[in-house]
C-alpha cells in the first residue's frame, strides 16, 4: 500500500480535479456521438470485420474503415493499414509520397521529434532520408512554446511544397497545437502560398477537441493506431486522411505505383480497428483524466508540471520536470511496476532506433509500446522532463501514477 501522506494527497487532487474532469465529459460525449454517425452513416457490419490474405483485392472490410475514417476526420479519403509500423511510418509516407526533389519541406512548429529528424536528415543525417532524395528543409523557431505566425511570411517562398504542423509537443516544453491556433496559422500560411500542401502529425492530439485538424483547413493528415484513435485495441498500425489526390500519392509510397491501396491484407481481421475507434473517444478521456491527476499529485509534490492540472488540453501528454536522470529513471520504473503487463522488468536507458540520446521508456502494455495505453518516457538528458502519456482506465493509471511518485519520492 501507499503511504498515508501519498494517499491523503490522492484525495486532495481528486477533490481539485472535479470541474476540469466534466469538461472532458463533454468533448467525449460530442466525439463519441461523431464517431458513433460515421459508423452509422457508413452501415457497418460484422461481415467487415473478416479476414483477408495475399493481395486482399476487394477487402470490403478494409474499405469499410477507411470509409469510417474518412468521415470522422471530415476528410475526402483515407488510408488505414496495419501495413504501417508506426506514426513515424505514416508520416514518412506522406512525406516521400507528396514531395520531390527540389521541393522545401517547412515545419513551422521548430524543430519536429526525434524520429522524425531522421525522417528528415538535415538535423541528423541518416540514410534514405528526404535530405538524400533532394528535399528541401527549413523550420520556424517557436517563440515562448507557440507558433511565430507573424514570421511565416519571411520563410515561406517559391520553392515551398509544404508546410508541416506537428500538433503535440514530442520531448519539448512547448504548447500542443489547439485547433483554434491551428486555424491560424494554416489561414496565414494560405495568404502567402496558396497552394502549399498543409500536413499535420496529428500523434496524441486526436479526439482530445471536437474538432480535427482538416476541419481547420489543413490538407493531409497522419497519426498511429497504437496511440488515441486505436482506442488501446488496435493491435498496430497507422492512419492517413485527407485530400484525395494527396492520400492517393501517399499510397504509392505505401505499396507501389500503380497499385496503391487496392492491396493490402486485413491477415488479423478488422474488428479491433473498428471497435477500439468506436471506444477512442471514451479511452482518449480516460487519459486525459490521467494527464491532470498527474500534473495535480506532482505539483504538490514541488515538481514542475506542464501542463498544469487546470489548463486545457491539446494532446494526451503530460511532462514533469524531474531534474535528475535518477528521478527520471524512478518515474518509469514506478509506472512499470504498476503496470499489468511485464510488471516485474526493470526499464534502461538505452538506444532507440530514431533518437539522438539514450531514451527510457516505461510500458507495460497489451499492445507492445501502444503510448495509448499508460506509459511514460524520455531522453536522458537536462532538465530530465518525463512524458507520460495513455491510460486505458484511470482507476488503473491513477494507481501507476501514485506508485511512479512513491519511487521518486524515494530518491530525494
Amino acid at each position: 500500500m501507499f503511504s498515508e501522506e501519498l494517499l491523503k494527497l490522492k484525495e486532495e487532487v481528486l477533490l481539485e480535479v472535479k470541474p476540469y474532469f466534466e469538461r472532458l465529459r463533454q468533448t467525449e460525449e460530442k466525439n463519441s456521438f461523431k464517431v458513433l454517425n460515421a459508423m452509422r452513416g457508413a452501415k457497418v457490419s460484422d461481415a467487415h470485420f473478416g479476414v483477408s490474405s495475399g493481395y486482399a483485392y476487394n477487402d470490403i472490410g478494409r474499405s469499410k474503415l477507411e470509409e469510417v475514417y474518412a468521415k470522422i476526420f471530415r476528410a475526402e479519403r483515407a488510408l488505414v493499414r496495419p501495413q504501417f509500423v508506426s506514426g513515424t511510418h505514416a508520416l514518412a509516407t506522406v512525406l516521400f509520397g507528396c514531395l520531390r526533389p527540389g521541393d522545401k519541406l517547412v515545419s513551422v512548429t521548430g524543430s519536429p521529434y526525434d524520429t522524425m529528424q531522421t525522417v528528415i536528415g538535415h538535423a541528423v543525417k541518416s540514410s534514405g532520408s528526404l535530405r538524400e532524395f533532394g528535399v528541401l528543409y527549413d523550420e520556424l523557431p517557436m517563440i515562448n512554446g507557440r507558433v511565430d505566425i507573424n514570421g511565416i511570411k519571411n520563410i515561406l517562398d517559391a520553392k515551398t511544397k509544404m508546410v508541416l504542423i506537428q500538433r503535440s509537443r514530442g520531448y519539448s516544453d512547448r504548447e500542443p497545437i489547439f485547433i483554434s491556433e491551428m486555424e491560424k496559422i494554416i489561414d496565414e500560411v494560405r495568404i502567402h502560398a496558396p497552394k502549399c500542401i498543409v500536413f499535420v502529425d496529428n500523434c496524441y492530439g486526436e479526439f482530445v477537441e471536437e474538432r480535427e485538424p482538416i476541419e481547420a483547413g489543413a490538407d493531409i493528415i497522419a497519426g498511429s493506431l497504437i496511440k488515441n484513435p486505436g482506442g488501446g485495441l488496435a493491435p498496430t498500425g497507422g492512419y492517413i486522411a485527407g485530400r484525395d489526390d494527396l492520400v492517393e500519392l501517399s499510397s504509392y509510397r505505401l505499396t507501389a505505383p500503380g497499385m496503391g491501396d487496392e492491396l493490402g491484407a486485413s491477415l488479423t481481421g478488422n474488428r479491433l480497428f473498428f471497435e477500439g475507434l468506436f471506444i477512442a473517444p471514451h479511452i482518449v478521456s480516460e487519459a486525459l483524466k490521467s494527464a491532470i491527476f498527474a500534473a495535480g499529485l506532482f505539483e504538490k509534490l514541488g515538481f514542475g508540471t506542464h501542463p498544469l492540472k487546470e489548463e486545457p488540453r491539446g494532446d494526451i501528454i503530460q511532462s514533469v520536470r524531474l531534474q535528475t536522470p535518477e528521478k527520471l529513471k524512478a518515474f518509469c520504473r514506478g509506472i512499470q511496476s504498476y503496470s499489468p503487463v511485464d510488471s516485474f522488468a526493470t526499464p534502461e536507458a538505452w538506444d532507440m532506433p530514431g533518437y539522438e540520446d539514450k531514451v527510457i521508456m516505461a510500458a507495460g502494455t497489451f499492445v507492445q509500446g501502444a503510448s495509448i495505453e499508460l506509459s511514460a518516457d524520455g531522453p536522458l538528458r537536462e532538465p530530465y522532463n518525463v512524458y507520460m502519456q495513455g491510460g486505458l482506465a484511470f482507476s488503473q493509471a491513477m494507481i501507476g501514477i501514485m506508485g511512479a511518485a512513491e519511487a521518486v519520492i524515494s530518491k530525494k
